[in-house]
């Protein structure tokens, strides 16, 4: 099936007489006629359900899908994208392993990899993702684990060159994870270029319509774990949990989910609810109509920025001249994303004077919805950093971050319009 289609009947294959649309399995648990049915589950010894903080039907369906989508051979839910970027690194990584990540990449993550995982033990090397790969080769390390980056960075809407980013991962032997939240699979899917594991924050386009948190993991099957066994112990030695099983040799390809499912999940508990994962599939079935709105929107919105005296900068893959315009091309032909980055002259005072005018398009701490939002990552989601780490990750003080929605495009350009006036 091709990815539209996909969006509307992966996942979940209603049989004669049962709902066309995937049912909510409102349960915490489920019942089993014998103790031996049930210590088999428990066992990993045979497939099932039998307490949603594991697994749901709901919620697997709709991974499914995602899967699916991504050209995975599994996929997981997650309670947020945070959890999700959490697990598919400390599923491989423990104490005294190594990352290397993008400095380009959304505040909230790069605090977990700078600051929370780092008093786990987990050290990181955050990169400029521009550099050759000659340059990149020196953040590698012996215990490094895993490879980190976006599809599109946040807030700063630059390209990652996955293909560059693959080979050398590959090269160290280890695995390349891949956020793909703006890009969505609609627009490109990573595992094509050569990425090993790629996560969504579930709550941006997918769901589409700001009324879900959730984030997914998708695992490509393509990364040989017992190749290197040395570095990935939790995949390739005995789990005394589960009485000895090794995930790569019992599960194959599925290993590095089931792991994700059987272990981290049971310990830590990052649930996605089957109620938020119902919303999510349905977000799911318009989403390859959504993305292609959004991208035509923003390209419009790029264009008239690019041509008002009062606008500094704009970056924007699509638009024609931007740096990363030919990394688009490659990467996302038929679009790239809704969200683009511009600033006003005048600096920080008049970044806030110019949003504090807009009338129709509002300030919120969200991004990637029907609804058109704004803000001015210095002063919100990036706050925590200091103007170091800013400038590290590309975020210039005056930066503005401008998610595009379904609306008319001339409705916007209007607003725009009138709160340049303003300044």
């Amino acid at each position: 099936m091709n990815v539209e289609t996909k969006c509307l009947h992966a996942g979940y294959e209603p049989t004669n007489g049962e709902p066309r649309q995937l049912p909510i399995y409102q349960s915490t648990t489920w019942k089993y006629d014998s103790s031996d049915d049930m210590g088999k589950l428990f066992d990993l010894e045979a497939a099932g359900y039998f307490y949603t903080r594991l697994q749901n039907p709901t919620n697997d369906m709709t991974a499914a899908k995602i899967a699916a989508l991504e050209g995975g051979v599994a996929g997981m839910l997650t309670s947020s994208g945070q959890a999700a970027n959490f697990f598919a690194l400390f599923n491989i990584c423990e104490t005294g392993s190594h990352i290397v990540a993008s400095s380009a990449i959304y505040g909230g993550t790069y605090n977990l990899l700078g600051v929370t995982m780092k008093k786990m033990g987990i050290d990181v090397t955050f990169v400029d993702q521009t550099l050759s790969e000659e340059e990149l080769q020196k953040a590698f390390r012996p215990n490094t684990r895993a490879v980190f980056g976006e599809t599109i960075t946040n807030p700063t809407v630059t390209v990652l060159d996955i293909e560059k980013f693959a080979r050398l991962a590959h090269k160290n032997g280890v695995p390349l994870i891949v956020d793909n939240t703006f890009a969505t699979p609609v627009n490109c899917r990573p595992i094509e270029f050569g990425a090993d594991i790629v996560t969504h924050s579930t709550t941006k386009y997918m769901d589409g319509h700001a009324v879900h948190v959730g984030g997914a993991i998708v695992d490509s099957g393509n990364f040989d774990w017992m190749a290197h066994a040395d570095k990935y112990p939790g995949l390739t030695t005995p789990d005394d949990s589960y009485h000895g099983i090794v995930y790569a040799e019992k599960f194959g390809k599925l290993g590095y989910i089931t792991k994700a499912t059987s272990q981290l999940m049971r310990d830590l508990g990052s649930i996605q609810s089957p109620q938020h994962a119902f919303y999510l599939n349905n977000g799911l079935e318009s989403l390859h109509v959504r993305m292609n709105r959004h991208c035509e929107n923003a390209l419009k919105i790029a264009r008239f920025l690019k041509a008002q005296d009062k606008v500094a900068w704009i970056h924007y893959p699509d638009l024609e001249g931007d740096d990363y315009y030919e990394m688009a091309q490659k990467y996302l032909p038929n679009g790239s994303c809704g969200v683009l980055a511009f600033a006003v002259k005048g600096g920080r005072d008049a970044a806030i004077k110019f949003m504090d005018s807009l009338k129709l398009m509002i300030i919120a701490t969200h991004v990637a919805d029907a609804r058109t939002c704004l803000l001015h990552p210095a002063s919100h989601t990036h706050r925590q950093l200091t103007d170091e780490q800013l400038r590290e990750a590309g975020v210039a003080p005056d930066l503005i971050r401008l998610s595009v929605g379904l609306e008319n495009a001339d409705d916007l350009i209007a607003d725009l319009q009138q709160a340049l006036d303003k300044i």
